[in-house]
């Protein structure tokens, strides 16, 4: 069971990594760029292979195709309404998130981070090993978060100590939320957690394509396919070595 909370606290904490990356080393628009781009080929990687691929095996294709269009909408839905109160720009680089309102963001993070940190949990139900990919997967795709927001937040007055506090709060929310995939899902049926792991791919595929995708594009340019497809590769090689 600590185990869950461990993997969930690691994972997330990489918003906090980013956030004092931005606080105290410069860092290059162009660098950020690549780590989204590579982290967008490993999250595709790892909601295809270790989420949408178990359940489709595990549950069959009514509960996973269920699961992972519901998981699509509602991430859809709360991105919109995150964003139109100023999260829009949260996985932005340099200063690209200075407009955006900083509870706002620390809203539509926490939104990226609970069903990818209850997939963690509900990982080691399987086994008492967790899955790697998944936790390498999220790791990469929060650095960047963290960076770029706390731009933002610095450039709308925001103290570091304030800053702190909140990516604090959202570490100690993807390790609760890793607990709870452990601890509430222990005995749940196999369609139950094929639905459960679809829906999480569904989220994070939306997510990708929504918000990561572009945004890696607009800071590395034309090198963000190369990069995602080495990322894609990782991904299938973690999978294959798990």
């Amino acid at each position: 069971m600590w185990n869950a909370a461990m993997w969930g606290g690691i994972s997330g904490s990489a918003v906090l990594i980013g956030a004092l990356a931005a606080m105290f080393i410069p860092i290059r628009k162009k660098i950020i760029g690549y780590i989204m781009a590579f982290g967008t080929g490993v999250l595709i990687g790892a909601a295809a292979y270790e989420l949408l691929g178990d359940s489709l095996n595990s549950g069959g294709v009514i509960p996973t195709s269920i699961g992972f269009v519901a998981g699509a909408f509602i991430f859809t839905f709360f991105n919109y309404i995150v964003s139109k109160k100023g999260a829009a720009e949260r996985k932005r680089s340099e200063q690209k998130a200075a407009a955006s309102g900083g509870i706002a963001i620390f809203i539509g993070t926490i939104m990226d981070a609970i069903p990818e940190s209850i997939m963690i949990g509900a990982s080691l139900l399987e086994g008492q090993s967790v899955s790697f990919l998944l936790v390498i997967a999220i790791f990469i795709s929060n650095i960047p978060e963290g960076l770029s927001s706390t731009a933002g937040m610095k450039d709308n007055g925001y103290s570091k100590q304030k800053i702190l506090i909140l990516w604090i709060a959202v570490l100690a929310i993807s390790t609760f939320a890793s607990w709870s995939g452990y601890f509430f899902l222990d005995g749940a049926s196999e369609a139950v957690m094929a639905s459960i792991a679809a829906f999480a791919g569904g989220g994070i595929i939306a997510m990708v394509a929504s918000t990561m995708m572009p945004e890696a594009y607009d800071d590395s340019g034309s090198t963000t396919g190369l990069i995602t497809s080495l990322g894609l590769l990782v991904s299938l090689l973690l999978n294959n070595f798990s």
